[in-house]
């Protein structure tokens, strides 16, 4: 048994040892365990995410997969694409490690759409660490992790199927299909589909609110397991097409692309991902293991907004060999390793030739001491070679404490450094009139240089006892330091987007504050407000960072009836978002009726789900989102003219169509 365990654990490659253990007990615990999860004894401020938070909203992709968890921020990335963006600590998704399994997964070229290339049913759990994560898992993360664990075939059932519609338009089937091949391999098959087949202009502006699209998704995953000898592997096929079509109501690609009779987009995406993992538990000493990790992915973006063509094509690969094992006790663990990451791409912005090959090659070691009792640290650090970034080290810290029972106290530190990938990064703004133009050239990615942050963080949580009633509060302080930035400048002119290195200060603090409670049995309350401080240094002045709230606050209602007899049951869950003013770029050079205010209005997003359970196999569900029906005034400047110096679809810090609700069901042969 004591073999078995320390095989999975090993297989979990979590970012600390202390992490898979208690993750592996936790997800055993059946009934009422909690959906939302944090540990009192993890020496990181991780958040885990189980299967059954993740039935609390449609989920259809992982970029959905966030919005009743108060640790990260949902917002639309621009008018036309529909695409959600997240962010951590007020920073936006390239600042976070986005990891399948800890391999790293959203990079690149899928930063903009990538979280939208997982479907939520293939989600078993995911793990979001605030703060410099693991330096096992790479040097890239800034201000946190975003760890996906994936359903295992060995733990799979049969048969699974998930249909859903909405009002918008959006259909989607997911079917999951699982074999028992032999005592020691499994295999599951994947297959979703979605699409949206309808065009929808809720505003009144000519524009699509959400573009026309389908996308294709099959992942075959294999599992080999051999716990008497200590062996385990997981092998990965998968392939992605994904098409959307947006722009104005009357654009047809085929009789207007290329000229300004209506203005639309097309962004087609192809995938193809191969991994595989192999690990080994020594015989007799199960607290040493070694593992391999292997991925290749090949991703290739052809795209058009208005007149401006872009293209990217990615070839990567990634390896990963960890050791595993104890100085003396097992009180004293480490990890020890080599990485290696190669990156072909191939980028055009119309004609201009940004084509590249990135590759490091890096070794770690990390060190875990951990009492048992109330202390706990993971001191880590990595040097790398970049063919572009250099030689460097990069330095991690996490403490954890326990002053009494129920009460935790973590720090942690760390550096970050990465290339900015301006153009994957910031798609949205060729859906504007705006020119790109770079203030630096002496750099090494695009004329710059790299990005360096730091990131602190100290948080505290206690739980306690309220009439009775389960409770905890906390808190948690984090800032992220910029040593170098690549700035994206928007407040210059609003017929400009400027990239240049950060010739100042820029920073983030940001501050969370949470209670949750148990109002009754099965009845539970989770609230948050999170203030942010971004601030940097740009050529016209120090301004708030824009589209970023500083003031924002989270509420969760979740209640569950009895489970009644057969598996019968009921499921109500609420959440409310609310966002303060935001910083918006600069119009104020435009023409009157294309002008916005310096600062957006405050405003609240309200979701809501019920789900009925009728047996063990057999459940639907109807949710509605945006239920008050907030929509953002003004979306698309110079929707009029969209081939005029004013037009910009950029520019959103709120909802585009209003009210959308939707229904499904979800069918089991176990």
């Amino acid at each position: 048994m004591q073999k078995q365990i320390s095989i999975l654990l090993l297989f979990s490659f979590c970012a600390f040892n202390s992490y898979s253990q208690d993750t592996l007990q936790e997800i055993k615990v059946k009934g009422n365990s909690k959906s939302l999860k944090k540990s009192y004894s993890l020496t990181a401020n991780t958040t885990i995410l189980t299967s059954k938070e993740l039935l609390k909203a449609a989920c259809c992709n992982l970029a959905e997969s966030f919005e009743t968890n108060p640790s990260i921020d949902v917002n639309f990335s621009d008018a036309l694409t529909g695409t959600k963006q997240i962010k951590m600590l007020g920073l936006t998704s390239p600042y976070l490690m986005i990891t399948e399994e800890n391999i790293p997964s959203v990079r690149g070229a899928s930063q903009a759409y990538g979280l939208s290339f997982t479907p939520g049913t293939w989600v078993e759990s995911i793990q979001i660490t605030k703060g410099a994560g693991s330096v096992v898992n790479g040097f890239e993360s800034i201000s946190g992790q975003i760890n996906t664990e994936l359903i295992k075939p060995i733990s799979d059932i049969p048969f699974f199927l998930n249909a859903y519609g909405s009002t918008d338009s959006r259909f989607e089937l997911n079917t999951h299909f699982n074999t028992k091949i032999s005592d020691k391999w499994s295999s599951s098959l994947f297959v979703h589909g979605n699409t949206r087949v309808s065009k929808n202009d809720m505003n009144d502006d000519g524009f699509l609110d959400n573009p026309l699209a389908k996308q294709i998704n099959v992942l075959n995953r294999w599992q080999y397991t051999n716990a008497e000898k200590g062996w385990v592997s997981f092998i990965n096929f998968r392939y992605m097409n994904d098409q959307k079509q947006t722009g104005e109501l009357n654009f047809d690609p085929d009789r207007d692309k290329g000229t300004t009779n209506y203005w639309g987009s097309e962004i087609n995406t192809e995938r193809f991902d191969v991994s595989t993992k192999l690990g080994y538990v020594f015989p007799d000493m199960p607290y040493q293991s070694i593992g391999f990790q292997n991925a290749f992915n090949s991703h290739d973006q052809n795209s058009y907004f208005g007149l401006n063509q872009y293209n990217i094509k990615q070839k990567s690969y990634y390896s990963n060999l960890i050791f595993n094992s104890i100085i003396n006790n097992t009180k004293h663990k480490f990890s020890t390793g080599l990485n290696f990451t190669y990156d072909k791409y191939g980028e055009f912005v119309n004609v201009n030739d940004y084509s590249r090959i990135d590759n490091s090659v890096g070794a770690f070691f990390e060190y875990t001491y951990d009492n048992t009792e109330n202390f706990s640290v993971v001191l880590g650090g990595r040097i790398d070679n970049h063919n572009r970034l250099g030689t460097f080290a990069t330095p991690r810290l996490h403490v954890r404490y326990n002053p009494w029972e129920k009460g935790v106290l973590r720090f942690s530190a760390g550096r970050g450094k990465r290339s900015a990938n301006v153009f994957a990064e910031n798609q949205q703004l060729l859906a504007s009139s705006r020119t790109f133009e770079f203030l630096d050239t002496n750099g090494k990615i695009y004329g710059l240089n790299p990005e360096i942050a730091w990131n602190y963080g100290l948080s505290f949580m206690q739980g306690f006892l309220l009439f009775g009633k389960s409770a905890d509060v906390g808190f948690d302080f984090y800032r992220t330091d910029f040593q170098n930035q690549v700035v994206v400048d928007v407040l210059q002119s609003p017929q400009q987007v400027l990239f240049y290195n950060l010739k100042g200060e820029s920073y983030a603090n940001s501050l969370q504050v949470e209670f949750n409670y148990e109002l009754a049995k099965h009845f539970n309350l989770r609230t948050a407000y999170k203030y942010y401080d971004i601030q940097t240094d740009y050529l016209s002045g120090t301004y708030q960072r824009p589209l970023q709230a500083k003031h924002r606050f989270f509420g969760n209602l979740g209640y569950e009836t009895h489970i009644l007899d057969k598996g019968k049951q009921w499921k109500f869950d609420y959440t409310l978002n609310w966002l303060g003013k935001q910083q918006l770029p600069n119009t104020s050079t435009n023409p009157q009726a294309d002008r916005l205010p310096e600062f957006s209005p405050s405003f609240s997003v309200m979701n809501i789900q019920v789900t009925r359970t009728f047996s063990s196999t057999f459940e639907l569900y109807i949710g509605g989102e945006n239920i008050g029906n907030y929509k953002q005034d003004n979306v698309i400047l110079g929707n009029e003219n969209p081939f005029g110096p004013t037009f910009d679809a950029s520019i959103v810090y709120g909802p585009v169509f209003g009210q959308m609700y939707y229904a499904g069901l979800r069918f089991k042969i176990k």
